[in-house]
């Protein structure tokens, strides 16, 4: 079983590989979410921890099914 700071990386990882693959900065990102692109860095970085909505919202501006996220993790 993952432990949680190794499920937190992932979903920063697939985050991030999806961001690149689809041709994203996180400037893209951070204005499809209303935010600075500060916000996007933070959590790619792990500096910031997204709360379940704030990574559902992160996979829509990214082009992320979330069950593909959630398969990742299990």
């Amino acid at each position: 079983m993952l432990l949680v700071k190794d499920k937190r990386k992932i979903v920063r990882e697939t985050l991030k590989e999806t961001r690149l693959r689809h041709g994203l900065r996180q400037q893209d990102v951070a204005e499809a979410l209303g935010r600075p692109q500060s916000y996007v860095a933070k959590i790619e970085s792990g500096e910031r921890k997204a709360d379940f909505v704030e990574v559902l919202e992160l996979c829509t501006a990214v082009g992320l099914d979330p069950k593909t996220l959630l398969k990742r993790l299990t």
